[in-house]
């Protein structure tokens, strides 16, 4: 495919506030996180289930740090990318590892698609529907794909309004659950189910998606307001606040369900555990609530990651062909992100996608750290102490989710370890093709 000739994306500089980039990230955190993953990690961690989310916030922070260093660095619009850039300049593992971020985020989005059209079947009752689940996702991508032709400004409005709407909405739910369990953080009913290291670790590697949505604020870095400064604040106060929502959530949810109840509503854990706490009115509160978080989850997302895809294509790391669309190159990306989303909406059940997710994004950060350590520690001023840390926690939880997987669903990883190596050897076809001409 040839490179297009349209000029760079015309990116809105100062067009997102601290509060917007805050709203951002936690829209997109919240969308995927505690709705898709609560009875994915319980299944793993067993009645270890809050521990998980809360280790993966710990692994979540170390990661941070380097994010924090090079978006006060290197400000962008295309955030990772341009990140790797810096480590590894113009090379494979620039290109490969932002494409296993571009793509991670890609399955994140039809992660709470899926999740979206989970939750709203529940108003119906409507059980074992697959293609409706689908259908209703796909819906979704479509609506988030007409919201971000409109401008940053809509989208800022819309991550902020909603935002309030699910921290509001989340608290509700966990204080209400906490109260109908008697200040209990274990049901009743609960067989002592403890999950091995293994296990934990493997529910630890999931939980770490709910809080991945951070990358979100550096890929619109150049976008928001002062971003030397308020990129670094928005993902420390994004993380932080998601962090203390989860804990209060899966809290709620150990004192109200068994585990075996909760993993087998794993697609739905949060409706079922709203009943005993809200009665009858439980689970409408609860679906509404999950439309909403979802509904903005995937447009924050949508908005971030075919802006990634377009720095790509401006640093000439991803090839580019417009199809005969008119618009540039930002528009076309935004087209071929929806579409790839909706593919793997279509392809994928809540699982895999969230595995395929997981091993993607744990790659790309342990790139991160090490090219942070490797080639820029001085010149941002990185502690290696910091660094090698997680770096260490990424690997340990990566391993353990792999050995699990490879036991219980050998799929996602026959389907991984070939998609890693097209990702990478297309890569270095690509630039290599490139310097031929």
């Amino acid at each position: 495919m040839e490179h297009a000739s349209e000029s760079s994306p015309d990116y809105q500089k100062n067009s997102l506030t601290l509060t917007g980039a805050v709203a951002m990230g936690i829209g997109v955190m919240i969308g995927a996180g505690i709705f898709a993953l609560t009875g994915q990690v319980a299944e793993l961690a067993q009645s270890w289930f809050p521990l998980a989310f809360l280790a993966a916030g710990i692994i979540a922070g170390f990661s941070a740090y380097s994010y924090v260093k090079l978006a006060n660095a290197y400000p962008s619009a295309g955030g990772i990318a341009m990140f790797l850039k810096q480590a590894y300049g113009k090379s494979t593992m620039t290109g490969a590892c932002a494409l296993l971020m571009y793509f991670s985020m890609i399955i994140n989005e039809s992660l709470v698609a899926r999740t979206f059209g989970t939750y709203t079947l529940q108003l119906f009752q409507v059980e074992n529907s697959e293609w409706l689940i689908v259908v209703l996702g796909v819906g979704l991508l479509g609506f988030a794909f007409l919201i971000n032709i409109l401008s940053n400004q809509y989208i800022e409005s819309i991550s902020y309004i909603t935002a309030f709407i699910k921290i509001a909405g989340i608290a509700i739910f966990a204080v209400g659950g906490i109260w109908a369990a008697g200040f209990s953080f274990e049901n009743s009913s609960s067989a002592s189910a403890q999950s091995g290291p293994g296990g934990f670790l493997g529910g630890v590697a999931l939980a770490i998606l709910a809080f991945k949505g951070f990358t979100t604020i550096t890929n619109s870095g150049s976008e928001i307001k002062d971003p030397h400064k308020n990129v670094g604040r928005a993902i420390t106060i994004s993380i932080c606040l998601c962090l203390g929502l989860y804990m209060l959530v899966t809290l709620a949810i150990r004192g109200t369900l068994s585990i075996d109840e909760i993993v087998k509503a794993r697609d739905y854990s949060l409706a079922r555990a709203a009943q005993p706490a809200f009665g009858e009115y439980g689970l409408w509160f609860t679906v509404v609530f999950a439309i909403v978080a979802t509904v903005s989850g995937v447009i924050a997302s949508v908005f971030a990651v075919s802006r990634m895809l377009a720095m790509l294509t401006d640093m000439k790391l991803v090839p580019h062909s417009h199809f005969g669309m008119p618009g540039d190159i930002q528009k076309h990306t935004l087209v071929y992100t929806v579409v790839l989303a909706m593919i793997f909406t279509i392809l994928f059940d809540l699982s895999r996608i969230a595995s395929l997710g997981a091993i993607f994004y744990i790659i790309m950060d342990i790139a991160i750290h090490w090219g942070v350590f490797r080639y820029l520690r001085k010149e941002v001023s990185a502690s290696a102490t910091i660094l090698i840390t997680a770096m260490l926690l990424d690997v340990i939880v990566l391993i353990a989710f792999i050995i699990v997987k490879a036991q219980s669903d050998p799929l996602v990883i026959m389907i991984a370890l070939p998609g890693l190596l097209l990702i990478f050897l297309g890569e270095w076809l690509f630039l290599r093709n490139q310097k031929q001409e």
